[in-house]
């Protein structure tokens, strides 16, 4: 089987981090968040949180050497409940859910008016593509993460060399001093936090990655250190080119900015390639959600259907079942709570994985042999449930929405273990 390099695994990273979050985010956390070091500051510490979590993953997935990710870790380090919860969330949310919500951005950017109908062709459009093979999945990944690169710079250069027309939302007075102390800032980070989702998703396909001790640490570390850079500027290019009232509340935040930036007609390029760079993002969660279903599918009886791989050793099956899912998602919900959910349960996910690592024995590390290897995980850990406290508190409905998500996963697992018992 043909492996892929760190340059594929990298683009996967980028592919998954860059997507819906950075260009909406921003709208939901100026309506009480203004000055702009806080603001900044919120997308410098999701990078950082990410990063220390690219490190903790580069641990855990080249001491482990299976595809799987999360699953993987911890259904051998706790018990195969946990493992089963995770895989159970992935499906649901941790890769269906930003499928569907890049595909509804991607509409959004466009300006189309049948949302759903559009993002529902899109998605099923690009899972055809992932059916084929490793070679055309990696090359089709590969081209539109440039594409992602590419854009991304050229957004950030365009936005520092153009003089603001207007007044904008800079702000860089005393008051970031009582900012950082309120509630809003914590559970700002949730959608944070989102917009970096995707900087382990290299780990999960390690068993597809040519010499994983070498190159799953350096597609994640340089992915995501990519990324964090990007988010920072970017995030302050929008500020610079638009007012808080003009961003408060909206989704389409990109568009905002860019509008006073190029007008009517140049801020039409820039949607269209927003909207062009989303279908990496949708691509690279397919391709690792399916995965990570695979690797659940190996080991439990009622997964076992989606076990099933083509002639070219892609689990279709799984590639099928996520496209299906993000589907109902998109039938069922609103962008909002979608995102709110999400970001709950998927932050919930990664604090349980990265807790593994607290487990790996000194001699069993194979990248941080040091005892100072365990400020990573504890630093992840303290932030993140700092970031699940004040998303519970201000977000109570949506937070139960994903806990009961969780809920169903484990009432599924013990059906599952029955019917192993009864075969």
């Amino acid at each position: 089987m043909k492996k892929i390099g760190w340059k594929t695994a990298t683009a996967i990273v980028v592919s998954n981090m860059i997507g819906t979050g950075v260009f909406t985010s921003l709208g939901y956390q100026v309506p009480e968040l203004h000055n702009t070091f806080t603001l900044l500051l919120l997308w410098f510490a999701g990078g950082v949180l990410a990063l220390i979590g690219a490190f903790v993953y580069a641990e855990l997935g080249t001491h482990f050497k299976q595809s799987g990710g999360d699953y993987i870790y911890l259904s051998r380090t706790y018990h195969p409940l946990a493992g089963y919860l995770t895989s159970w969330v992935s499906l649901i949310v941790g890769f269906s859910a930003p499928v569907s919500l890049a595909a509804l951005a991607m509409a959004k950017y466009l300006g189309i008016e049948q949302v759903k109908t559009f993002a529902i062709f899109v998605i099923i459009f690009i899972a055809v593509f992932q059916c084929f093979s490793l070679k055309v999945s990696s090359h089709f990944q590969n081209i539109f993460a440039i594409l992602k690169v590419v854009f991304i710079v050229v957004l950030i250069i365009i936005g520092f060399i153009i003089f603001p027309s207007q007044p904008n939302a800079l702000l860089w007075d005393s008051t970031w001093k009582n900012e950082l102390l309120m509630p809003a800032f914590a559970s700002s980070l949730v959608f944070v936090t989102y917009a970096y989702t995707g900087w382990n998703s290299a780990s999960y396909i390690v068993e597809e990655l040519d010499k994983p001790k070498v190159n799953l640490p350096k597609a994640l570390i340089i992915g995501t250190s990519f990324v964090t850079i990007s988010y920072v500027l970017v995030n302050f290019v929008f500020l610079y080119h638009a007012s808080i009232s003009e961003l408060s509340g909206k989704e389409d935040v990109a568009n905002i900015a860019f509008y006073n930036v190029l007008g009517a007609d140049g801020v039409k390029w820039v949607n269209y390639f927003i909207a062009l760079q989303l279908v990496a993002t949708i691509s690279g969660y397919l391709w690792v959600g399916s995965r990570v279903t695979q690797a659940t599918a190996r080991e439990n009886r009622l997964w076992k259907y989606l076990e099933k791989e083509n002639k070219n050793r892609i689990p279709i099956r799984a590639v099928l079942i996520h496209t299906l899912i993000s589907i109902i998602i998109i039938l069922s919900g609103k962008f909002e709570e979608i995102f709110i959910y999400t970001s709950f349960v998927l932050q919930l996910l990664a604090t349980a994985a990265v807790s593994t690592s607290l487990f790996l024995k000194k001699k069993d590390r194979t990248l941080f042999k040091g005892n100072w290897f365990l400020l990573l995980p504890s630093i992840f850990l303290l932030f993140s449930f700092y970031i699940l406290y004040f998303t519970f508190a201000n977000h109570p409905r949506e937070s139960f929405i994903g806990l009961g998500i969780i809920l169903v996963g484990g009432i599924l697992y013990f059906f599952d273990k029955n019917k192993m018992i009864k075969e």
